[in-house]
């Protein structure tokens, strides 16, 4: 199966939940509008206090809608929105991704990966146990932090349930996403 958006969703204030959307609309170099994470400067309120100058490198929050079913394997009732995401995807693997990858969803709206989300606290006041369940270690004892990707909008567009998701790397080294 080709990569796809499977579910749009914003959030007009400071949740932890984003209400589902027919479309949202990415706005370059600002993020998702009407999101209360939309803007040039950091707008998650635990990077705005540690520096409110600094750049938003959280436009836009994607989850693999894969990780929701691993999840109701556990014993959690999670779907799209849910995680605090914009976009859920499916069809592509977004936490093997290198830091710089272009995906372009729909037509025109095109997202660079900046990092991976680190989960708060706030997703145990969710459903409890589920900030264990979004982590895990590698074989090497490594942190993977499965709770999605960040972005910025490199390209404004629309975007809707059931576009395509196209995969641009970058060319010379790869580097890993890190939490952001």
């Amino acid at each position: 199966m080709s990569p796809r958006v499977l579910a749009v969703s914003l959030g007009r204030a400071h949740t932890f939940k984003k209400a589902n959307q027919l479309s949202i609309r990415l706005l370059r170099g600002l993020g998702v509008e009407g999101d209360a994470h939309m803007g040039e400067k950091v707008k998650h309120r635990y990077h705005v206090a540690r520096d409110p100058d600094a750049p938003n490198l959280r436009q836009v929050h994607l989850i693999h809608a894969e990780l929701f079913d691993e999840l109701r394997a556990k014993g959690f009732a999670v779907g799209p929105g849910d995680l605090g995401e914009n976009a859920t995807t499916t069809g592509l693997d977004l936490l093997s991704l290198p830091r710089g990858t272009w995906l372009r969803l729909g037509d025109d709206a095109i997202v660079e990966l900046t990092g991976l989300r680190s989960p708060c606290k706030q997703i145990d006041a969710f459903q409890p146990g589920l900030m264990n369940a979004v982590l895990d270690r590698d074989a090497a004892g490594e942190m993977i932090r499965k709770s999605g990707v960040m972005g910025i909008v490199i390209a404004g567009g629309d975007v809707l349930a059931g576009d395509p998701i196209v995969v641009t790397m970058r060319s010379g080294p790869r580097e890993p996403l890190r939490p952001v």
